[in-house]
């Protein structure tokens, strides 16, 4: 019984592998090649899939999935001879499980190499600051000459990204003295406007001022002139309306004198005729109040007598 046991005991552990075998299941965005005999056979897709036990075999399985491969960086040489290194990332994706199994060997080394020498004749073309400043040009011409080669590969390259492009180091400290200079020059040129801005204001405030100040200093002079003139306009009128004569008008003048005389620009004064015949007529009537005018032996206009006295004579 024992040799009949082992049998059955052996018969069930191969159906059981065969069963394991018989039955694949792939997860989904997967695909497995299946050889049979080591001849390409079928592609199984995601799901529950049957096989013949060991005869068909699984040789590879693939992710289907966009994949991320970052490359390190690579040394390339500008039109100009100089050396950078430029770090790139490939996102690709298989689209034929049997082109990426037969086709090429390993295809991300195939990328890989591709991509270096396609970055060699572009950036072969272009000047340091042109490789500086067109990311984005040589991403579409990377992308589009792996596009091109990795098709017959059964994989499409999605998208290319530099991620860093490093000159040399003195290129690098050159660059950054520039841009600190071109920093400083802004920053000049706009404390320099700032200045001159700020000027061009105070002298605009400093002229509006003055234009203002002026303005009002007119205006008060010409309030002024007006007060006094209507101030001489008012007297006149009094005085015509009072009927006053010559002398009145003289003793007024010679009130106001003092008054004309208190200004410090006041170098010529202009006297009237008039102020001048009432000036005489009041002389002459003070001279009549005066001590010899009550005598009564004065001339005309009251004047005293002159005496003649002659000149004695000189005898031998």
């Amino acid at each position: 019984m024992e040799p009949i046991i082992i049998v059955l005991i052996i018969l069930v552990v191969l159906v059981f592998i065969a069963l394991i075998k018989t039955i694949q299941v792939i997860p989904q965005a997967s695909a497995a090649i299946v050889e049979r005999f080591g001849r390409y056979t079928r592609t199984l897709n995601a799901g529950l899939n049957i096989v013949v036990p060991f005869i068909d075999s699984i040789r590879n399985r693939i992710d289907l999935r966009e994949q991320v491969v970052p490359f390190p960086p690579q040394p390339v040489i500008t039109q100009d001879n100089l050396v950078v290194n430029i770090d790139t990332v490939i996102y690709y994706q298989v689209t034929d499980a049997r082109a990426a199994t037969y086709e090429v060997a390993s295809y991300i080394q195939a990328i890989e190499q591709l991509t270096v020498t396609t970055l060699r004749n572009i950036i072969g073309g272009m000047d340091l600051e042109r490789t500086l400043t067109s990311r984005e040009e040589i991403n579409a011409a990377l992308r589009g000459v792996l596009d091109e080669a990795t098709g017959k590969w059964g994989i499409r390259v999605n998208r290319v990204e530099l991620k860093a492009i490093e000159p040399p180091t003195s290129i690098q400290d050159s660059m950054e003295k520039q841009m600190r200079a071109d920093r400083d020059k802004r920053a000049a040129i706009l404390t320099a406007e700032g200045i001159r801005q700020s000027q061009i204001l105070t002298a605009e405030g400093e002229k509006q001022s003055a234009i203002l100040r002026a303005e009002g200093e007119a205006r008060a002079a010409a309030l002024r002139a007006e007060g006094e003139a209507q101030a001489i306009r008012t007297v006149f009128e009094s005085i015509h309306a009072g009927d006053a004569d010559q002398k009145l008008l003289a003793y007024q003048y010679l009130q106001m004198l003092p008054k004309i005389a208190e200004g410090d620009a006041n170098k010529l004064w202009i006297v009237p005729s008039e102020i001048g015949d009432a000036l005489k007529g009041l002389s002459g009537a003070m001279g009549n109040f005066g001590p010899m005018g009550g005598m009564g032996g004065g001339g005309p206009q009251g004047n005293p007598p002159t005496e003649r006295r002659e000149k004695p004579s000189v005898t031998d």
